[in-house]
């Protein structure tokens, strides 16, 4: 089961890069299936360029026996504290798409202006290092700031993080996958109808409910195409 989840692993990277929402940075990891205190993250690699062999195992303290002298995302501890304290999370997106930059340091709030992008209702959070740990690099380098992001992510699916990203989590990698992509396109959306309009209607709560309850973890459709479309 867990072969197919790191085949499932290099696909997203490959597809977050396509769909724009990571460059050289960013990561993507996944629960794995045999042991749910165990998840599969590249080594610091840029996503584009993953495969198979740049799939490292990890213990939810960050610590992985596979290193072999390369070089570890710093940020590991985001995925190591969220998978910690939720156990429901299968899939984390860590990101600095471009589009929700704006929503982490403004005050105005990321909502589903679409139905494609329901899950963002009532689930959005902000974290800020500055109140873990006052002037930083913004990175997200330590268990005490994975966990302190992992508080203020909750029982949330996107946690915007001042300055820097977000964190988006899913089901399923590729839940996560799709809702961090989802996530971007809302935002330009979003941004897009408060430049046009000081009114915008977005999703009511009850819309929101019920589109996510059509919405399967496996989103096999937009995946499919995804997938079709790398090798385009």
């Amino acid at each position: 089961m867990d072969d197919q989840l790191i085949e499932e692993l290099v696909l997203a990277n490959h597809i977050l890069f396509a769909q724009g929402v990571v460059d050289a940075f960013g990561h993507v990891s996944v629960r794995s299936a045999a042991d749910p205190n165990r998840f599969w993250l590249t080594w610091a690699v840029a996503p584009a360029l993953v495969q198979k062999s740049d799939v490292l195992s990890f213990d939810l303290d960050g610590n992985t026996p596979d290193a072999a002298g390369r070089e570890l995302y710093s940020e590991r501890f985001i995925h190591a504290e969220v998978y910690r304290s939720r156990p429901d999370v299968m899939g984390v997106v860590h990101s600095h798409s471009p589009a929700i930059i704006p929503f982490t340091v403004t005050g105005v709030g990321l909502r589903p202006v679409w139905h494609m992008s329901a899950f963002l209702e009532g689930s959005v959070s902000l974290f800020d290092t500055q109140d873990t740990a006052g002037d930083t690099d913004l990175l997200i380098k330590t268990p005490v700031l994975g966990a302190a992001l992992a508080t203020a992510l909750g029982d949330a699916t996107v946690a915007l993080m001042r300055g820097h990203g977000n964190v988006v989590v899913g089901r399923s990698v590729r839940e996560a996958v799709s809702r961090a992509i989802y996530t971007e396109a809302n935002a330009k959306l979003q941004a897009e109808s408060q430049r046009l309009s000081a009114r915008v209607t977005f999703l009511t709560p009850g819309e929101a409910k019920l589109m996510n309850a059509y919405t399967r973890p496996d989103v096999r459709r937009q995946w499919d195409l995804w997938v079709r479309e790398l090798s385009e």
